[in-house]
């Protein structure tokens, strides 16, 4: 039997009405240090991440840069409808193979968790200060 998929479009305009209900989205910004020699195989398999996830409309933003002074510096920009969506898109079994197969490539992480308020390219509106 086939795995039930949630309407993107309901799931979509459930976490619009958790923002304007003042439940604020989700972002995290990551820095991946990859193996020396691996960072581009790490930027193609984030590439593919971002591809993958063009159909889940809980993904707000996905960007992958390189660092201009660092060959194995990578940055991952993520916004989410929230954090419960973004917790979701981690524990699907291809994001989980793509994590496994990705671990050898990198030599470390770390992130900062954000509160993505707006700006060009989110059509997010904060919650009202009252």
């Amino acid at each position: 039997m086939a795995e039930e998929i949630p309407d993107a479009r309901a799931e979509h305009e459930k976490a619009v009405l958790n923002q304007a209900a003042g439940q604020a989205a989700y972002g995290v910004h990551t820095r991946f240090t990859a193996q020396t020699g691996d960072a581009d195989t790490l930027t193609e398999m984030l590439l593919a991440a971002a591809r993958a996830l063009e159909s889940n409309a809980d993904c707000l933003l996905y960007v992958v840069s390189r660092a201009p002074d660092d060959p194995d510096t990578i940055y991952v920009t993520e916004a989410w409808s929230s954090q419960e969506a973004h917790d979701a898109s981690l524990q699907r079994e291809e994001v989980q193979a793509t994590i496994r197969q990705a671990r050898p490539l990198i030599a470390g992480i770390t992130g900062t968790e954000m509160r993505p308020v707006g700006g060009k390219g989110l059509s997010i509106s904060p919650p009202s200060s009252s």
